[in-house]
């Protein structure tokens, strides 16, 4: 049967199956059903679709990868039963009959296999994507295509004496059945097949093409060779025949397989604890989050030129939060990718808040945590590899462009997945690759095992995960739940208060509301966290405050509000002597200027040696200047005791607006696809463009004309609305169209799908499938 033929033969439901297991095959949507076929027969599409089959379904395909032509089922089933169970072979047949089953019912959805039991074949393309299925050689006939005729005719009279044919037809012939060959070996070249019996098949072997004789043989490899049991691929690179290989195996195409996923060991958890701890981490992910982008708005770290954040700037921001490195270039991530945080600020380049931090800020913190976790997820960029080094000993900084990883999602994806398998389990890291390695055994490798070992650890700190269990709301956020719902009655209750002390402290019970912890940011040094997080008032603390424009008397107000105990009298003398003196000298631009109304305090300032670098120059008994900034006679000023503040050119206070610094963002990271897979509207919009194409391909249907008279025009939102009632109805209708030159032309469609501001219909005044783009769409009527 010929696969075209075969995938028209598919029910509805079934190219609705494909389509939603295989979106690449309808992105575009084809003419046609040859088109998908075609498709589906590219060595692009198999490599993706292999790349997500699970060992035992991969083994069932290279099972019939091995045979050229159709296989029938029952010899699929005992070579799928002896790979099974080596010792027992009623066990493995009994253990193949459902697994198979379910596998081939898989394969056939896939349209990776096709035909009826009784010839069972791989769709086209699919055998050579395979290299070197189950770990076999190529076939003979491949394997010497490379030797001359004359070395193949010698080393065919040899072997196979006394037959008729080419030398590659005789030598191909005579490994078909390569018992009396392989008998006719030492001990040393029968092991020496032995290891690469099962796989890799290839070895390497120094002057590989030498020319050697059965007689001539002096060494193991040099037996084999003569015989025809190895094949030289290369000067120094050898290969085992498939033929070969397979009588070495008894038959087999593999032993011990898996009909099942390896069972995952770990240690079992009270999944109430693991939802709890996952929520406090969640919680205290959200306020890492947080306290980044405020301090940035204060303090913004510089763009480097190669891109990226500095390795100083990432130390202190993992001073500032108190996590481990590794934590901290997390958080900074995390917050670039959901657009939170961005370069800007002119030239030079700064790491600022966006626009969009002030809106995420005011959301109820379940649904801000969602946002970061779903950003985590999908996401492409791995922080793991902050401060690791590249192929050319080059550090990857945070936010730079080389921490980009295109598989990054589907392991974080796939490693949620296996311990989503396990309900209050935290299992083990070998379990978890040893379960990848079975679900997805083409995706293996050094990077995949890294990429793995950090979704582990980042899933624990960013809260999708509770002592190495999957929580309740991770699992939501896995499956395309409401996460925010589970997770909100978990999250602690934050508090409005705080404990003032008398050794100018202030003890947090509890992780406060978000406004007073911002205010509690501002006017005071957070000294330690944990459980109750400690604040330190200081004199540079108060100032920071009164720079942000707030009184004295507004702090003492706000201390006193928010404290569960009495204001301390030193805390209200150290607020009122940082009030009382902050202000007294205003600094201006002259390049920049010093004003007081006390003309004795300027004669102190003079008179201070520390200020001979200020080069100062008395203008008048209230006012001096100088050549420095107005930013660098602050800073001086502040150093030698005083307490200045800057003021405009109008006179007025400059207030320091800390947390007004904001640029504009990219685009946050969004899910890129859905998570149940295909949406199955738009798979069923897909098999009804396909049916009709392939309806007018198979009838070479000539193009039929548009009505005549004006073509239809109406609002915008009315042609939407008649279309996606189209699309449901699955009727005709008439557009009007303007083409590149904005010509109006006339159009009769059998609307498909409509997204991305383009709709995808069969075309029955072109005979083909088109994308029309919804802007262009004058208008619809129906027919």
């Amino acid at each position: 049967m010929e696969f075209t033929e075969w995938i028209r033969g598919r029910t509805d439901e079934q190219l609705r199956a494909l389509v939603s297991a295989r979106p690449e095959l309808i992105t575009p949507v084809p003419a046609h059903l040859e088109g998908l076929a075609s498709r589906a027969g590219s060595p692009s599409a198999i490599a993706r679709v292999l790349d997500r089959l699970d060992r035992f379904t991969l083994a069932v395909v290279e099972t019939l990868a091995v045979r050229d032509g159709p296989m029938p089922k029952e010899r699929l089933r005992e070579l799928v039963a002896a790979a099974l169970a080596d010792d027992d072979a009623e066990s493995g047949a009994r253990d193949a009959e459902p697994a198979l089953s379910a596998a081939l019912d898989r394969l056939f959805e896939l349209a990776l296999v096709y035909g009826p039991d009784d010839a069972l074949d791989l769709g086209p393309g699919v055998r050579k994507v395979l290299e070197d299925p189950a770990g076999l050689g190529p076939k003979a006939v491949d394997a010497f295509r490379h030797h001359a005729p004359e070395q193949l005719d010698e080393m065919a009279d040899e072997v196979a004496p006394g037959t008729e044919g080419s030398g590659k037809e005789r030598l191909a012939a005579a490994l078909a059945e390569p018992a009396a060959l392989v008998g006719s070996v030492s001990p040393e070249a029968r092991g020496a097949l032995d290891q690469l019996a099962w796989g890799p098949p290839t070895g390497r072997v120094p002057n590989a093409r030498r020319e050697v004789s059965v007689a001539s043989a002096r060494s193991p490899i040099e037996e084999l060779l003569a015989r025809g049991l190895l094949a030289a691929t290369g000067e120094e690179s050898v290969t085992l025949p498939r033929e070969v290989g397979l009588y070495l195996r008894g038959g087999r195409v593999h032993r011990g397989l898996l009909a099942l996923p390896p069972p995952l060991e770990g240690t079992a958890r009270d999944r109430k604890l693991a939802d709890r701890t996952a929520a406090g981490q969640a919680f205290a992910f959200v306020r890492s989050v947080e306290e980044l982008c405020e301090r940035w708005s204060v303090e913004p770290p510089g763009v480097l030129r190669t891109g990226g954040l500095g390795v100083r700037d990432l130390k202190r921001a993992t001073s500032e939060l108190d996590l481990p490195e590794w934590a901290a270039a997390l958080v900074i991530e995390v917050a670039h990718a959901a657009g939170l945080i961005a370069a800007g600020g002119g030239v030079d380049g700064e790491w600022l808040p966006t626009s969009g931090y002030d809106l995420w800020r005011v959301r109820a913190t379940a649904d801000r945590w969602v946002t970061l976790a779903l950003t985590w997820l999908h996401m492409d960029r791995v922080p793991g590899l902050v401060g690791d080094r590249d192929e050319r000993d080059r550090p990857f900084n945070a936010l730079h462009t080389d921490l980009r990883r295109s598989s990054a999602p589907g392991v974080r994806a796939a490693t949620l997945s296996v311990l989503a398998a396990a309900p209050g389990l935290a299992p083990s890291r070998d379990s978890v690759l040893e379960r990848l390695a079975w679900e997805q055994p083409r995706r293996r490798g050094p990077l995949r095992e890294q990429l793995t070992e950090f979704a582990l650890r980042e899933a624990e700190q960013v809260g999708v995960t509770g002592l190495g269990a999957l929580s309740a709301h991770g699992r939501a956020l896995l499956e395309g739940g409401e996460p925010a719902e589970v997770l909100a009655p978990l999250l602690p209750e934050p508090v409005d208060h705080v404990l003032l002390q008398a050794d100018l402290t202030a003890v947090a019970p509890g992780p406060l509301t978000s406004e007073l912890n911002r205010w509690m940011t501002l006017t005071a040094d957070v000294e330690s966290k944990g459980g109750a997080t400690v604040y330190r008032f200081s004199e540079s603390s108060i100032r920071r405050a009164l720079d942000a424009g707030h009184g004295g008397e507004e702090l003492v107000s706000m201390l006193t509000r928010h404290s569960a105990t009495p204001v301390p009298q030193a805390l209200s003398y150290l607020v009122t002597d940082v009030a009382r003196r902050h202000g007294r000298i205003r600094v201006g631009t002259a390049s920049a200027y010093i004003r007081c109304d006390d003309p004795a305090l300027l004669d102190q300032i003079t008179a201070d040696r520390r200020s001979t670098a200020l080069r100062l120059r008395r203008l008048a008994p209230t006012v001096i200047a100088s050549r420095s900034s107005r930013a660098a006679l602050v800073d001086s000023l502040r150093a030698m005791g005083y307490a200045p503040v800057a003021e405009s050119l109008d006179g007025d206070v400059i207030i320091s607006q800390l947390d007004s610094r904001r640029t504009e963002g990219l685009a946050p990271v969004r899910a890129v696809a859905s998570p149940n897979g295909l949406d199955p509207e738009v798979a069923t919009a897909a098999v009804r463009a396909l049916r009709a194409g392939d309806a007018a391909h198979l009838a070479r249907r000539e193009p039929v004309d548009a009505p005549g008279g004006q073509v239809p025009r109406g609002p915008a939102t009315a042609t939407i609305s008649a279309l996606q009632e189209a699309i449901k109805q699955g009727v005709r209708v008439w557009i009007g169209y303007l083409d590149s030159q904005g010509n109006a032309t006339s159009r009769i469609l059998e609307p498909a799908r409509m997204e991305g501001g383009y709709l995808t219909a069969y075309d029955e005044t072109r005979a083909a499938v088109h994308r029309f783009a919804l802007h262009r769409i004058t208008g619809v009527a129906g027919l």
